[in-house]
């Protein structure tokens, strides 16, 4: 058996997390063993803002996301041009370390 035939993983999507969620705000908090991420529904108008899924990741995979993250930014941009930021507030915390992505 080839090497690669031995590192595969497979891997399933069903039908409900291929349709994806939508989300416009990541609200990123830390301890000392693992990094979580709230992705969250803000809607325009709305006082009320949804965590719609939460991912909890080792630092290690945060540092791996991280980086996955750069380099697919890096090609999408070398494709369609610089991505352009805009400036936000989030109007209330949730207590903890906290960055905003």
């Amino acid at each position: 058996m080839s090497e690669n035939k031995q590192n595969q993983i497979n891997i399933e999507l069903s039908d409900e997390v291929a349709e994806g969620i939508y989300s416009n705000l990541a609200i990123i908090t830390h301890s000392n063993a693992e990094f979580i991420i709230d992705f969250v529904k803000m809607m325009p108008g709305s006082p009320k803002a949804k965590v719609k899924s939460r991912i909890i990741l080792t630092p290690q995979h945060a540092k791996r996301l991280m980086n996955a993250m750069r380099e697919n930014i890096a090609k999408f941009e070398s494709v369609h041009g610089p991505i352009k930021e805009t400036e936000s507030t989030i109007p209330f915390t949730l207590g903890g370390p906290t960055a905003q992505a």
